[in-house]
């Protein structure tokens, strides 16, 4: 007696067919699970026996083996109880509806009852990519992540008998409608009205968010750097459908979806704890999870006090921010994960954290400054588009009663930026300004006469890279775009110029 039923396997985010092949022969009851499963693979034959008994339905008493194809993919999770028992069902007789056009995933319970599983967005977007005509059996709980994938053919189901009682009656098909993104951001109570002072850092994060510039913030304790990087994700426009699909799906396969939450539709906001690991930041481990660049992908990843990283941890770094993707090689796999973040970074300008300050003297010696800001790389630094230095403020600014301009506001004038630059950057696949390679950006930024010779003296002056050069220019343009000038003007230039070299002087 043999049964195949068709089931799917999600490797970081790729999505495999799978054929779950059951045999069951005359012998010792056995129950043997092969093609390369995991721990959790392997335990489904317990959580099979008494889901198949506690539905109302006979196991068998014979030898069985479930063969997962193809054998050399590694099998992980538990997507494969309930085709495991689909097909245990149909090789013993007890269910002789055809199979075919079926796709089956989904967890167990010990009563027969289907558990929502990870990953079950990957693994169906993967499928229904290469073959629209699938039904996708999975626990109802699953359903709401679904919905980003139009035409898609569900059959959500509570447990085991439901899904044999729908194949054998007929199924009542859900066939996913349009998704219509939120047309706003959810307001939070994180609002930039409640910063005081800091006009230039205001502007700056403004800036950032317009053209998803990746910053620096150096500043003394209390200064506020922290409070401005919680603030920026509110500021950011409200996310398209293919971002919130893209961002979705990362989250489902690392299983960080909240209870009762079904997609990510606001920009994702991380901040990793200085003592955290490459792997943990990067992605990694044993099964190859995304890191914090990936759970950040089209939000913010702040990292804080960045000179206390890992040298290891920061080097990383350099190529996600030029690729927006990141990929971890292991011996058997190698997995690709987007990583298009906006890294806002923190830091004091010395070990006390005062040098510089009017007020309150700095401890530390010359060496000391220069021995903690090393810690940061010249390529690494070389990253940032924007680089500035946040001042104390003064005790007037402290004790200014009249709140500052909202989040709601600085983001109308963000989304009609973004919405200006839309056109030129959609039809080569881009987001943001920031997104622009070295030859688009000088093919596609337009500068009038002074401002090409202002940047021409800035060049010599400032002694930009060719990297920094391109920045200048990204960051002129969004500025631009705020602006909304056609052309990039010698203001719009001087101001990229003030981020740039505003910041922390590298040299104590």
């Amino acid at each position: 007696m043999y049964a195949t039923v068709a089931s799917v396997s999600v490797v970081g985010l790729t999505a495999h067919p799978v054929q779950v092949e059951v045999d069951i022969a005359d012998g010792l009851p056995v129950f043997t699970i092969v093609g390369l499963p995991d721990a959790t693979v392997q335990e489904a034959r317990e959580r099979v026996k008494s889901a198949v008994r506690n539905a109302g339905f006979r196991f068998p008493a014979h030898r069985i083996t479930v063969n997962l194809a193809p054998a050399d993919l590694r099998k992980e999770g538990a997507f494969f109880d309930l085709p495991v028992a689909i097909g245990i069902l149909k090789a013993s007789g007890q269910l002789e509806a055809p199979l075919e056009g079926y796709v089956f995933l989904g967890e167990l319970s010990l009563e027969g009852t289907l558990r929502p599983v990870h990953g079950v967005l990957p693994a169906v977007a993967g499928l229904a990519a290469a073959d629209g005509t699938h039904t996708y059996v999975v626990p109802h709980q699953n359903v709401g992540e679904l919905a980003l994938l139009e035409g898609t053919r569900l059959l959500p189901s509570v447990g085991l008998s439901e899904v044999v009682q729908a194949i054998v009656e007929g199924p009542v098909i859900l066939v996913v409608p349009a998704y219509h993104p939120p047309a706003g951001v959810v307001d939070s109570p994180l609002d930039f009205a409640d910063v005081k002072g800091q006009a230039t850092a205001k502007r700056a994060m403004e800036i950032a968010a317009a053209g998803g510039h990746n910053i620096l913030l150096t500043g003394s304790p209390g200064s506020g750097k922290t409070m401005l990087a919680e603030r920026l994700p509110g500021i950011m426009p409200p996310m398209m459908r293919e971002e919130v699909l893209e961002v979705t799906t990362v989250y489902s396969a690392a299983g960080l979806l909240m209870d009762g939450q079904s997609m990510v539709e606001q920009r994702p906001f991380r901040h990793p704890h200085h003592t955290a690991s490459s792997i943990a930041v990067i992605g990694g481990g044993a099964t190859a999870r995304p890191g914090e660049i990936s759970l950040a992908d089209r939000g913010v990843l702040f990292m804080d006090e960045l000179p206390e990283f890992h040298r290891d941890v920061l080097e990383v770094l350099r190529q996600p921010l030029e690729s927006g993707t990141v990929t971890i090689s292991r011996v058997r796999q190698t997995l690709t994960y987007p990583a298009h973040f906006l890294l806002v970074a923190a830091m004091n300008p010395c070990p006390c954290g005062w040098y510089g300050d009017t007020t309150h003297p700095c401890i530390c010696s010359a060496s000391d400054v220069r021995r903690y800001r090393s810690r940061i790389s010249g390529p690494l630094l070389d990253r940032f588009d924007m680089v500035l230095s946040i001042p104390r403020l003064q005790a007037s600014e402290l004790s200014e009663l009249h709140a500052g301009e909202t989040s709601a506001a600085i983001r109308e004038r963000v989304t009609l930026a973004r919405e200006r630059a839309r056109g030129v950057l959609e039809e080569r696949g881009l987001r943001a300004n920031a997104d622009l390679s070295g030859p688009q950006v000088r093919k596609l930024v337009t500068l009038d006469r002074d401002a090409q010779a202002f940047l021409t003296m800035a060049v010599t002056r400032f002694s930009l890279s060719g990297r920094g050069y391109d920045k200048v220019l990204k960051v002129a343009r969004t500025i631009a775009d705020l602006d909304g000038a056609q052309r990039v003007r010698a203001e719009h230039i001087s101001e990229a110029l003030q981020y740039r070299s505003a910041g922390v002087t590298w040299d104590a």
